[in-house]
């Protein structure tokens, strides 16, 4: 069985999971994430197993590669979210028409059959029927703006009003779905101490001639 280093995808994309608590625009690099999709407010029954589902496959996966000789660790979760609006926009919106996608990003080198047979496997030995609503995906953002956000999710606003006057001072106009790369587990860390990356998709502002 041939092995490989461990490779951890945090530490070899820093530029995409380091965030402070001032915007910086970055380009961020395309990836492939294991995910689940859903719409109403975070915390209804869809969304807690969903959770559940993606770090079953996650957790799985990654044992059943590294038994393989490709080990990895497991990311942390993300989220996408957004409503019907072209320009991503969520003020005002209430809670139960939200849209979201919850996302853990994984090594190019781990394959749909490998997670589609992982699936296989878990329900074989009995575990939720939700892990067969896993799937991958790649993702492509491009340039984003991006900040760090400490505090509870309900306070994100003035963290993304700031990261959009930033962008415009740049240049940039804010656009797509909203973005979000959990640091601190709720249920361990104080609302006031929780810490959020939060990002948007930009493009640059269309000048007249």
């Amino acid at each position: 069985m041939a092995t490989h280093e461990k490779v951890d995808l945090y530490r070899e994309l820093k530029g995409d999971y380091t965030a402070k608590k001032k915007p910086v625009i970055v380009e961020t690099t395309a990836g492939q994430y294991l995910c689940v999709d859903g719409e109403g407010a975070p915390g209804n029954e869809r969304f807690t197993k969903a959770i559940g589902a993606l770090y079953t496959v996650g957790f799985t996966a990654k044992m059943h590669s590294k038994f393989a000789g490709r080990d990895y660790a497991v990311c942390k979760l993300e989220g996408i979210w957004w409503t019907g609006r072209d320009n991503g926009d969520m003020t005002g919106a209430e809670p139960e028409n939200w849209k979201w996608k919850l996302l853990i990003r994984i090594p190019d080198f781990v394959t749909q059959e490998f997670i589609e047979e992982t699936i296989e496997k878990l329900l074989e030995k009995g575990k939720p029927e939700e892990v067969s609503w896993v799937g991958l995906e790649r993702i492509e953002e491009g340039k984003c703006v991006q900040m760090l956000h400490v505090g509870h999710y309900d306070q994100e606003q003035e963290t993304l009003e700031q990261m959009e006057a930033f962008a415009k001072e740049e240049g940039l106009k804010v656009y797509g779905k909203h973005h979000e790369i959990y640091l601190s587990d709720p249920r361990r860390v104080a609302p006031e101490r929780l810490k959020t990356i939060l990002r948007r998709r930009v493009r640059y502002l269309e000048r007249c001639t």
